[in-house]
């Protein structure tokens, strides 16, 4: 299942770093992150819970970048 969020960030660069972390995510095939859009992607593995998941992405996206956001 793929899903597509809206993101709150400052800089390319913070886009990229969260963009790392969703990647790393457990849960999560595969992600990108387009800062000109503030578009997130988001790819699941079979049989993840996706509001569980995506709590957990956004925790480790705080970690590399505290003042981003994920809409969902």
């Amino acid at each position: 299942m793929t899903k597509t969020y809206d993101v709150e960030v400052d800089c390319a660069n913070c886009a990229a770093k969260m963009e790392e972390a969703i990647k790393k995510t457990e849960g999560v095939k595969d992600a990108s992150l387009s800062f000109m859009t503030l578009k997130l992607k988001v790819e699941f593995e079979e049989g993840a819970d996706e509001k569980k998941v995506m709590k957990k992405a956004l925790k480790n996206c705080k970690k590399v970048e505290d003042d981003c956001d994920i809409i969902f």
